[in-house]
């Protein structure tokens, strides 16, 4: 927590501006089973609003392919395409597309009866138009589900937070990118199958260094694990 606080705290003395926003993301995650292969297709589509959902703030595709090392590691490689649409108080020049490869483990353990997940994600962005650049960055994702004890169980509160930083020799004055946390309600529906909504406050640091976002969120999401065949 430490090292997404300082340049944040640093920020605010230096005097940087703020921007704050209200936007809505209705997204979708699958992670489907190739029969009983461990194997899998990842397929996810979020479609990003701003100013309470009149405007465009991103669209995002992002397919991939799973690998089911153990029951607790799971591993993924894939493509993102994204593209970022002028936005809130400070908005970039112009609208830029961004072609991105990532890896990722998610490791899933048990503490205080509850199962965390652990992900780590490497990503390769290839950004392109006015603000045409390579950058890498790195994420990490805890997120934990907390059963609630009505409805059989089906209701649950689920929490994360997810800290981003950017390197490499294109990278200046936001190494800290952005923070993401996250509490909503979900339900099951089914086994493999879940639906939530929530409230994320995202805190982006512009990449000049001098702006801070504060996006206030609503996010209503889809997430399936129906396997392809059996």
């Amino acid at each position: 927590m430490r090292r997404w606080l300082a340049p944040l705290l640093l920020a605010a003395a230096l005097g940087a501006e703020t921007d704050n926003n209200a936007n809505g993301w209705y997204m979708y995650f699958g992670d489907h089973a190739f029969g009983k292969s461990r194997f899998g297709a990842h397929l996810e589509g979020q479609w990003r609003r701003a100013d309470l959902g009149l405007a465009w703030q991103q669209l995002l595709i992002r397919p991939a392919l799973n690998f089911q090392l153990n029951k607790k590691v799971m591993l993924t490689g894939g493509y993102g395409f994204i593209d970022t649409f002028r936005y809130g108080g400070h908005p970039f020049k112009e609208r830029f597309p961004e072609h991105r490869t990532y890896e990722q483990a998610q490791i899933t353990q048990k503490f205080l009866g509850l199962d965390w997940q652990n992900r780590l994600r490497l990503e390769q962005r290839h950004i392109l138009g006015y603000a045409a650049r390579y950058e890498n960055r790195f994420r990490y994702m805890l997120r934990t589900n907390i059963p609630l004890p009505y409805h059989d169980k089906h209701y649950y509160i689920g929490v994360y937070d997810e800290i981003f930083y950017n390197f490499g020799k294109n990278v200046a004055a936001n190494v800290f990118d952005q923070n993401r946390a996250y509490v909503a309600l979900g339900r099951h529906i089914g086994h493999q199958t879940r639906v939530e909504a929530g409230f994320m406050e995202q805190t982006i640091q512009q990449r000049s260094g001098k702006v801070f976002e504060h996006n206030h969120t609503l996010q209503v999401a889809i997430y399936s694990r129906l396997p392809f065949g059996k």
